[in-house]
Formats: C-alpha cells, sequence, structure tokens
C-alpha cells in the first residue's frame, strides 16, 4: 500500500506540473539552485547507485561506494572548471555545445553517440525497477518493467523537466531518509556495530575477503570509475541539462556543487545494505519470496527491506522506488531533448515552431522510454549488463576529451572531431565485447574500457587534428 500511494503521489506532482508547459520550459529553463541540485542528483543516484553499489557492497563490501564517490568528484570537477564556460555558451545540449565548437557534422555525430549512451544508462534503470518489482511483489520481469516504464514516462512526458524537479525534489529526500533509516535499524537488529563487524570479520577469513576496505573492489575498477565520472559528469546530458537551464552562471557552479556534496555519501549507505545482507545471507536469514537463501547481490537491497517491519519496510522500499524514478526520468527526457534539438531542429526542420518541438519532444522521450524497456527486458539475464553501461559512461567521458581539444588548440577541427567520436564509439564497444566474450580485457587486467576510450580520443584527436588542420566554421 506505501509503494502504491507513493506511485500515485508521484504521478500526481508529475501532472500537476504539466498546465502550461511551453517548449523551453518541457527542457527546462531559469532553474534555481534546489531545483538544479534535486533534477540533476537523478542522474548520479539512481537504480546503479541503490542496486548496483548494493549489489558490490554484498561481493566486494564498503568500496563498492566508491561508484558514488566518483561521481561526486565528478560533478565538482564540473562545478570549479566548465559550469561557467558551459552555461555562458547559452545551448541546451553537450552536443549543442560541441556545435559551437567544432560546427555542424560533430554536432550530428556527438548527438548520435550521447543518446546511445543515455539509452543505455536508461535501461540499467529499467533493470533494476523490473528487478525491484519482481522481488517486492513476485511479479514477472517483464510485467515489472513494463508498468514502470509507463509510470516514468507518462509523467515525464506531462511536465518536462518541471516534471523531473519537482518529483525528483521528493525522490532525493524519500532516499536519503529511507536508506538511513534502514541502515541504522538492520545494524541495531544484527546487535550492534561491533557485532555487525564481527560477523563481517568471519565471513572475511573464511572467504578471503575485505568487505570493510575501501581497497577490496581493486585500483582498476576504482580508477576507471574516477577517470569515466570526471570527464563524464562534463558530457552528461541528463545531469548538466538543468545547469543548462539555470537562470545564470552563479547558479549554475553553486548548484553543481551542492549536488557533488549530495551524491558522494550516498553510496556509503547502499554499501553498508549490501554487506548486511552477507550478514544475512551467510546466517541463513535472507531469504526470497520462494524461501531460498538469497545468494545473487543483485536481490540484496530489495531481500534486505523485506525483512523490515511492513511500515518501515515500505517507506525504506520507496527510496529504493524513488532512486531508479529520479533517474529514469531526466535520462529519457535528456535523450528526447537531443533527438529534438540536435537532429530534429538542427537537420530536419530548422524551421519548426515552438508547438511542433513540443509535440516531437514529447514523442522522442516517449520513445526513448520504449526503446530502454525493450533492453530491459533483452538483456536482464545477461550478467554484463553493469560492464554494457559502464562502457557507456567510458565513451561519453571520451567524448570530453575530444571537446577538451576544441577549447584548448587551434588546430582541432570538426573533420577530426568528427572521425575521432566514431573510432572511440568503435573501441569502446569492442573493448567491453571482447572481455565479456573472453572474460579479460585485451591488454591487461587494469586496462578497462575507461581507458582504451579516453586513450583513442586523445591520441585519434591529436593525429587527425594534424592530418585535416583546418577547423570548420
Amino acid at each position: 500500500m506505501i509503494i502504491m500511494c507513493y506511485f500515485i503521489l508521484t504521478l500526481l506532482i508529475g501532472l500537476m506540473t504539466s498546465k502550461g508547459t511551453s517548449n523551453k520550459e518541457f527542457h527546462g529553463a531559469r532553474l534555481g539552485v534546489a531545483a538544479i541540485v534535486c533534477a540533476s542528483a537523478g542522474e548520479w543516484l539512481g537504480g546503479t547507485a541503490t542496486t548496483g553499489v548494493s549489489e558490490y557492497g554484498f561481493i566486494y563490501g564498503i568500496s563498492g561506494a566508491w561508484y558514488t564517490i566518483a561521481n561526486g568528484l565528478g560533478v565538482l570537477f564540473l562545478a570549479l572548471f566548465f559550469a561557467k564556460i558551459y552555461r555562458s555558451i547559452g545551448r541546451m545540449t553537450i552536443p549543442g555545445i560541441i556545435e559551437h565548437v567544432f560546427g555542424k557534422r560533430a554536432q550530428i555525430v556527438s548527438s548520435i553517440l550521447l543518446v546511445i549512451v543515455m539509452l543505455a544508462v536508461g535501461m540499467s534503470q529499467i533493470i533494476a525497477a523490473g528487478k525491484f518489482g519482481q522481488a517486492l511483489l513476485g511479479l514477472d520481469f517483464r510485467v515489472s518493467a513494463i508498468v514502470f516504464t509507463c509510470i516514468f514516462v507518462l509523467y515525464t512526458l506531462a511536465g518536462g523537466m518541471k516534471a523531473v524537479s519537482s518529483t525528483n525534489t521528493m525522490h532525493l529526500f524519500v532516499m536519503y531518509f529511507g536508506i538511513l533509516t534502514a541502515v541504522i535499524i538492520l545494524i541495531v537488529r544484527l546487535g550492534g556495530w561491533s557485532a555487525f563487524t564481527g560477523a563481517i570479520s568471519l565471513i572475511d577469513s573464511q572467504e578471503g575477503t575485505r568487505h570493510l576496505s575501501m581497497t577490496a573492489i581493486g585500483f582498476p575498477k576504482v580508477s576507471s570509475w574516477v577517470i569515466a565520472s570526471l570527464l563524464g559528469a562534463c558530457t552528461a546530458q541528463a545531469g548538466i541539462q538543468p545547469v543548462l537551464a539555470s537562470k545564470d552562471i552563479p547558479t549554475a557552479r553553486k548548484a553543481c556543487i551542492y549536488t557533488a556534496l549530495v551524491t558522494a555519501p550516498f553510496g556509503l549507505l547502499t554499501a553498508l545494505i549490501g554487506i548486511v545482507g552477507k550478514v544475512m545471507s551467510s546466517q541463513g536469514t535472507l531469504v526470497d519470496l520462494t524461501g531460498n537463501v538469497v545468494t545473487d547481490g543483485k536481490l540484496a537491497l530489495t531481500s534486505v527491506m523485506m525483512t523490515l517491519p511492513p511500515v518501515v519496510g515500505g517507506l525504506v522500499l520507496a527510496a529504493e522506488l524513488a532512486a531508479i524514478l529520479s533517474t529514469a526520468s531526466p535520462i529519457i527526457l535528456a535523450a528526447g531533448t537531443m533527438l529534438t534539438k540536435d537532429l530534429y531542429q538542427a537537420k530536419i526542420n530548422t524551421n519548426a515552431s515552438e508547438k511542433d518541438l513540443l509535440r516531437v519532444s514529447r514523442v522522442t522521450t516517449a520513445c526513448s522510454g520504449v526503446i530502454c524497456c525493450i533492453g530491459a527486458i533483452a538483456l536482464v539475464n545477461n550478467n554484463n549488463v553493469l560492464d554494457i553501461v559502464y562502457s557507456a559512461y567510458s565513451l561519453r567521458g571520451a567524448l570530453f576529451v575530444v571537446l577538451i581539444y576544441g577549447f584548448l588548440w587551434k588546430k582541432a577541427n570538426a573533420k577530426a572531431a568528427s572521425i575521432s567520436m566514431i573510432c572511440t564509439g568503435v573501441v569502446s564497444v569492442f573493448w567491453v565485447l571482447y572481455k565479456i566474450i573472453t572474460g579479460a580485457y585485451l591488454i591487461a587486467p587494469w586496462f578497462t574500457e575507461t581507458y582504451a576510450a579516453v586513450a583513442c580520443a586523445a591520441i585519434s584527436m591529436l593525429v587527425l587534428s594534424l592530418v585535416f588542420n583546418k577547423r570548420e566554421a
């Protein structure tokens, strides 16, 4: 009942914002600090920051929190060095900024690649939502994924950025309150902090793990997350779109700093819940709806929540739902915005009216949600979904390397940028596929898809800029 009430409340808030929504308001216009923080934080605190980090907590321990810490560092990097530049350019999308630097050709290439990135990330949110419904209500995954997709597509279409900001304000408070409440109750239930750490030490001695070490997940994974976040935060359309819609430059920078402070610590809480799940699993007290002991880290968070008293468990499960909805909505809105602004308006109908743009924006946003749902259903049983999502983050970060060349080097040009972005996309996909097929990275265990994508972007942009030494107007 609590979850259903949360569904209804989210829909009502989203639908209430639909009144009088114009094309500019649908994509975002003159947003204040609070609205930007709540809308932007959804990009960083979604299904991956909850179910994904708790899964890493179940397997590796507290070091899984590096995922949100890295995201916080990336947003802080954006605040300190690029928020002012981006906002002063006055474009609504990252491909629009790339067009400002390199021209139309590079804009088209970057928009296609970034839409693919957004859809990959959105797909991971639908998988998280489907797993949520599967573990909570015993629904078939496909049914759960379709229901959740319909919910967040509906309220996003109603109010656009206004709906995202309004609903994410509620989501953010529910997420922190719910997850923090769960951590306190669960650790007390296990006998307090000393009993909890004692149980973890026993598991570590038996399995050779280090659940309370911030380095247990390994330097390659941590460094890959940090690099991808530092670079990717500056090309994350869903996270940057509210910043680009800020009322002025000081508001944009301040909002980015606050977003970083909100994002970074969240993973510590969800990783702790994953560790609690590991303790309960080892004690045989963590079971799924069929009565079997949970050994799959993907189900750790939801299964642990189901052991709480009904009211508390409902509130905490609402927090998990909030995290998923807070990311899925801005993701499909960002994809729809780029398809509308950077492809339809830029290439197909340059004289489109505001009414036409609003209609196309809603169509492309809805289509983005449908594609994410179809991809989630097709890949839900693939154990490499997280690797696919992280490769998308790596590609996003590599595109920022190309953009940096444009800001800092006069010889960087449009043809070089376009070819470099295409090459980087091919390398990023190949690197992940090779790892999925063979079980190891091509060059060395530490040379992840992030290193491969960034190296490809840096080298190809350097070489191609020298070959095509003329910037396109």
